[in-house]
């Protein structure tokens, strides 16, 4: 897959969120060489396979930095002035690359330096509140996800703007990606409802706890997850429980109801789906054009027909074993056309120009399209007659929506699929996430479009791919989760798995915007004309790496909760509040003495080495939680940071509008008389805002500036329908 072919990116070091980054580029064609890279788990040894290495000497460094078009370097400011003070300046040997600083929190800021990990990016960002969906009781540890995320959240979104960058008039962009806050908008409307109306998500379970909208039920061997949340859904899911009586109860006639008799509703249903196997449950209720999906393990995914037919899975060798490591998720086919596209004018952001048809709603599309406009873009999103997009109920659609113009189209009628097919004509990209067949079926599908318009980037965002035997399932991100095997990982152990918030659809976006950005660079270079088929399934799988490399080569995963295998203490203590958590990393045997000069308990164990850390495990954890259960978790926490220990208080979506840290960084706007997040880097050629449009507010003017209709032209197809 060869889409960046002759893109040359430059990985300095050995953080994991530079690897992934380096990683998705090299998946789709770039050569990515490694500055002395250390490899030290399977994970690493995976992210680094098949990119050049080479040598930290200076002479050979020098080389590879003088040519490359795209340097990615992680590490927090005193990492990076020590690199420069050094004699290794990256400016110094190549004043054109693109330079992408990731780190924890950003190159800016007063907690720039302080030291972090995993655990506690998870919860310095909000994210560890949100993860696995609200509780019933509040004793119940806020938890990570499985396999090192934050890694791969912060390497998808340097990716993401790295590519924006490439593309930008003047050459030498700065890109400084935060992982913190690039985990922080994975929860957009939770920041966005917080910024705007002061209120946050309650992780204390309140009526079903969203459960009428999507939940997982037991199965005779597992569990499978459903979502009727449609009321045609959910009669179509009684039918296929058999039709009880209990379906006509007026507990449960309307969703309402069903929210608020939340606890007997799933009693009941349990009740029934504890007969049944998780497959056949899902099978039944696919049949009825009900979603659902049986929770996976990793190991299952390995031997999935549907990632065969997609020739997903790539052969890797690691400890002299050949095993399946996950590939890239964007089902890519490039045609070349006859003549290339006109270059375009160059403007004061990266895709200044650049035309996008938004066909998408929801998630995952818009926040893509978001991150397109936000460089410059002009996306017109197209909405049905109505309610238009479902967002445009919450405060989705006032931060996805941003700087994009609106057109309503009844694609019923054949003037409005005209129009669509006249906007196509004149646009560079169309993304769009309908359910497999409908684009093709309306006549607005890739090779309808793609004929007339030749240089036509075209982008489907689907569950699980437009082929394959599977492609026709009815799925939403947060059933995907369970069925890659992701919401199984992610819980304590001895508790039951839960659905938690949309992880895959914010993280789906990121990925999108990369891609349509790396197509619109081979589309530059070559000429080369992008067909991408995303799958939400694959993309989820591919972050899941960690796990699905230990399948194979250890023991399956099984839910650890917030342990570690390489770090002790490693964990989450309650402190003096009801839900007052703090996260604490010791990564090495400084940190561990540093850590027993300020908890009197611990000093008899100031020497102990890793190996006897993990025996003593349960004593130091002991010792340690009631240090902390009397105190403020953030105050804590601040005392651990002064002494170079990764600590973090669980922060709130209030916290981070509230937060000196991204207050200094500009990572809100205003608006109103509240804020809206930001995006997760700053990019030194800016980027743009505006307000969300109203609901076809730019259907005339549109029609008029890009098709050259007169009034009276729009007028007659308002008439005949086309509007709605």
């Amino acid at each position: 897959m060869r889409l960046l072919g002759g893109f040359r990116v430059v990985q300095i070091g050995d953080g994991l969120a530079a690897a992934v980054c380096g990683r998705l580029l090299a998946d789709v064609g770039a050569n990515v060489s490694c500055l002395d890279p250390d490899n030290p788990t399977s994970l690493a040894e995976y992210l680094n396979h098949g990119k050049t290495v080479v040598s930290g000497e200076p002479a050979a460094a020098r080389g590879v930095l003088a040519a490359a078009d795209l340097i990615l370097c992680e590490g927090q400011p005193e990492d990076i002035r020590r690199r420069q003070s050094d004699g290794r300046s990256l400016r110094r040997f190549n004043p054109r690359a693109v330079l992408v600083f990731i780190s924890p929190f950003g190159q800016t800021g007063p907690q720039a330096d302080d030291p972090a990990a995993d655990l506690t990016l998870f919860f310095s960002s909000g994210i560890a509140r949100l993860l696995t969906g609200q509780v019933d009781d509040l004793s119940e540890p806020p938890i990570r996800p499985v396999g090192e995320q934050s890694a791969f959240i912060g390497g998808v979104a340097a990716a993401c703007a790295g590519m924006h960058a490439a593309l930008a008039a003047e050459p030498g962009a700065v890109l400084d990606v935060s992982i913190q806050e690039a985990l922080g908008t994975m929860a957009i409307s939770e920041l966005a409802r917080a910024g705007l109306a002061g209120k946050i998500w309650s992780r204390r379970r309140l009526a079903d706890g969203n459960g009428a909208t999507v939940t997982i039920l037991p199965a005779c061997d597992g569990y499978a997850a459903i979502s009727p949340r449609e009321e045609r859904q959910w009669r179509a899911w009684l039918e296929v429980m058999g039709a009880p009586d209990w379906g006509k109860d007026p507990r449960f006639v309307t969703k309402p109801d069903r929210v608020a008799n939340w606890d007997a509703l799933h009693r009941l249903m349990s009740e029934w789906s504890r007969r049944y196997g998780k497959q056949a449950i899902a099978d039944k209720a696919q049949t009825a054009h009900v979603p659902s999906f049986p929770l996976r393990e990793p190991a299952e995914q390995l031997d999935s027909p549907q990632l065969a037919h997609r020739k997903f899975w790539r052969s890797f060798d690691i400890d002299g074993r050949r095993i399946k490591a996950p590939g890239p998720p964007f089902g890519l086919r490039i045609t070349h056309p006859h003549r290339r596209p006109e270059l375009r004018a160059p403007g004061p952001l990266p895709l200044s120009g650049i035309r996008v048809l938004d066909f998408s709603w929801v998630i995952a599309g818009p926040t893509a399209t978001r991150y397109l406009a936000a460089m410059g873009a002009e996306v017109i999103k197209i909405e049905a007659p109505g309610r238009g997009d479902p967002g445009r109920a919450s405060e989705l659609h006032t931060v996805l929506g941003q700087a994009k113009r609106s057109v309503v189209l009844d694609l019923k009628k054949p003037e409005a699929v005209a129009v669509a097919q006249a906007l196509a004509a004149k646009s560079d990209v169309l993304i769009e996430n309908f359910a497999t067949g409908v684009m093709e079926r309306l006549g607005l599908g890739a090779e309808a479009l793609q004929t007339p318009n030749r240089n036509l980037i075209y982008v489907s965002a689907s569950g699980l791919g437009r082929t394959g035997p599977e492609s026709h399932m009815v799925a939403y991100g947060t059933l995907l989760q369970c069925y890659a095997g992701f919401a199984g990982l992610n819980r304590h152990p001895d508790f039951p798995p839960r659905i938690g918030f949309a992880w895959l659809d914010p993280m789906c976006g990121l990925m999108l915007a990369f891609i349509v950005t790396a197509a619109l660079w081979h589309r530059q270079r070559t000429g080369g004309v992008a067909r991408i088929d995303f799958s939400m399934i694959e993309a989820m799988l591919w972050t899941m790496a960690e796990p699905l490399l230990a399948t194979q080569l250890d023991a399956p995963p099984q839910p650890q909760g917030n342990g570690s295998n390489r770090y002790a203490p490693h964990g989450v203590h309650r402190c003096a509040g009801e839900d007052d958590w703090i996260a604490v990393v010791v990564r090495s045997d400084e940190e561990w003495w540093r850590l027993c000069t300020i908890v009197p308990a611990l000093s008899p164990m100031a020497g102990a080495g890793f190996p006897e850390r993990v025996l003593q495990r349960a004593a130091i954890d002991d010792a340690f939680a009631a240090w902390l259960r009397p105190q403020v978790a953030h105050r804590a926490a601040a005392e651990l940071l002064r002494v170079g220990i990764p600590a973090a208080a669980l922060a709130t979506s209030r916290d981070l509008v509230d937060s000196d840290q991204l207050r200094e960084r500009a990572f809100w706007d205003a608006h109103g008389a509240g804020v809206l997040p930001g995006l997760p880097w700053h990019a030194s050629f800016g980027r743009t805002c505006g307000a969300a449009p109203e609901l076809g507010g730019d259907t005339d003017a549109i029609l008029n500036e890009v098709l050259d209709l007169s009034h009276d032209e729009i007028a007659a197809m308002r008439k005949s329908g086309a509007f709605g």
